[in-house]
């Protein structure tokens, strides 16, 4: 019997730590923690400081984090009428309101105190007001006000480069900026690619996403126009003289594929190809982000093969 009541004991604890793991919706904050720590690597021309890479990946992936669970609390009520998120643990009991909130509050007090007492004050301060921005402003305010809502709040997803440039300077470099307007203009397309294929969900709720209060037709359309804002955007580095000619490369290829998904978008009624433009929007990211990491340090690495 003593077994037994282990394993089920074993088994409650296994489940509820998914639970938590969920809450923090995982896969969005790993590509917002991958931002962030190229970020640092692109605020020097050597190696990170371990402190800033260690405490800082950790002060702002739990910041994310608690973002998350902040915005599944708010949107509880939402979400258990939704099929892409009923699952979730609050709509299904799994996790009550208390242990969500609680959970929520430890990893911002966490996440704060690490940025603060172990990175810099700045990096904390602005890693505070992305997660107000997105758990307060976005959550609670601008998703029901008005359809443009993702464009607005985006910019507390665009800044984690920020963050992580930040934490390894002390200081907001108009370089990180660039970064930040890369993410800023990716938001949109990514976001309406989903939406347009959620529109039924959204309208079921009443949330004034784009496809639903101006149509799908009009919503493709900004999907492409914001596309091509992107991709101008992500000339920037390039023409600053921040990256070379490794990612421009990477980035025409990048974006010429994502275009090729908006343009599609305009009159192929596929009703998968909402869903394959908001895959590829994610792997375009980090690709993106990718190719300006390697191209930062392929000169380093020439001159080194050079001196040796």
């Amino acid at each position: 019997m003593e077994l037994v009541r282990n394993l089920v004991f074993r088994a409650d604890w296994l489940r509820q730590w998914r639970d938590y793991y969920e809450l923090c919706k995982p896969r969005v904050v790993a590509l917002i923690v991958f931002t962030a720590i190229v970020g640092m690597f692109l605020a020097t021309p050597g190696m990170v400081p371990w402190s800033a890479l260690v405490f800082g990946t950790l002060g702002i992936g739990l910041a994310a984090a608690s973002a998350a669970a902040f915005n599944q609390l708010v949107e509880r009520h939402i979400d258990s009428e939704m099929a892409r998120t009923y699952r979730r643990p609050l709509p299904t009991g799994t996790l009550s309101t208390r242990q969500a909130l609680t959970f929520a509050v430890a990893l911002c007090v966490i996440a704060m105190s690490l940025l603060v007492l172990l990175v810099n004050p700045l990096t904390a301060l602005l890693t505070f007001l992305s997660l107000i921005g997105y758990a307060v402003v976005y959550t609670l305010f601008l998703k029901r006000a008005t359809p443009q809502n993702i464009v607005i709040g985006g910019a507390a997803g665009a800044a984690p480069p920020v963050l992580g440039w930040t934490a390894v300077t002390g200081q907001v470099d108009p370089n990180s900026l660039l970064l930040f307007m890369i993410i800023f203009a990716w938001t949109p397309p990514h976001f309406w690619a989903l939406a347009i294929h959620r529109r039924e969900d959204y309208a079921r709720v009443d949330m004034p996403m784009l496809p639903v209060t101006h149509g799908v037709k009009y919503t493709r359309l900004q999907v492409l126009l914001y596309t091509i804002i992107l991709v101008v955007a992500t000339l920037l580095p390039f023409g600053t003289g921040m990256s070379g000619v490794l990612y421009l490369v990477g980035a025409l290829g990048l974006g010429g594929l994502f275009l090729y998904y908006a343009i599609r978008l305009q009159s192929d009624k596929d009703p998968k190809l909402p869903m394959q433009t908001f895959g590829y929007s994610i792997t375009y990211l980090m690709a993106l982000f990718a190719f300006l990491l390697v191209d930062h340090y392929v000169p380093h690495i020439v001159r080194l093969i050079y001196a040796a």
